[in-house]
């Protein structure tokens, strides 16, 4: 299926083919592991990732084709979300709980595609929302400034 089709659009249409089109690479910032619900996060310089468990040492590895084997946020998001908070510094990636933190790539356009991260192939899921607990970690407002700005949830191919 082309992208787009998902949407409704025409797979043959000027707009599928804008949106299958090539994309600047982004590169990875940062990488982390959710150990446990609720538990810190623990950055790292490199992950291991299998098919069957996704990251090893995240809460949601063992879990073989899980849609949320792999959380990716943009670095400019982090950056917005703190804006909407008022804030001067962006939003710490320990807040947002994702593993992934990439610049300079939009992620929303890599929607319904594979992709590569180094010599993982990816492939999105859907997008990855706030939970209720964005108040409790990042203050009031908290939710609302993450909604539509909290990334993406990928398995690994």
């Amino acid at each position: 299926m082309a992208a787009g089709a998902k949407r409704g659009v025409n797979p043959d249409s000027p707009l599928a083919r804008l949106i299958a089109g090539p994309m600047r690479p982004g590169r990875l910032t940062w990488i982390g592991l959710r150990p446990a619900r609720r538990a810190a996060l623990v950055a790292v310089d490199r992950a291991e990732v299998t098919l069957e468990a996704g990251l090893v040492g995240d809460r949601y590895a063992g879990r073989p084709g899980g849609p949320r084997q792999v959380t990716l946020i943009q670095a400019e998001d982090l950056a917005a979300i703190a804006a909407f908070l008022g804030r001067a510094e962006p939003a710490s990636p320990f807040d947002l709980r994702r593993n992934l933190v990439v610049e300079g790539i939009n992620l929303l356009g890599l929607a319904d595609k594979r992709f590569r991260v180094g010599g993982v192939l990816l492939e999105a899921t859907g997008g990855c929302h706030p939970c209720s607990r964005m108040n409790e970690i990042l203050g009031e407002g908290g939710y609302n400034a993450v909604r539509g700005r909290g990334g993406l949830t990928a398995r690994v191919i």
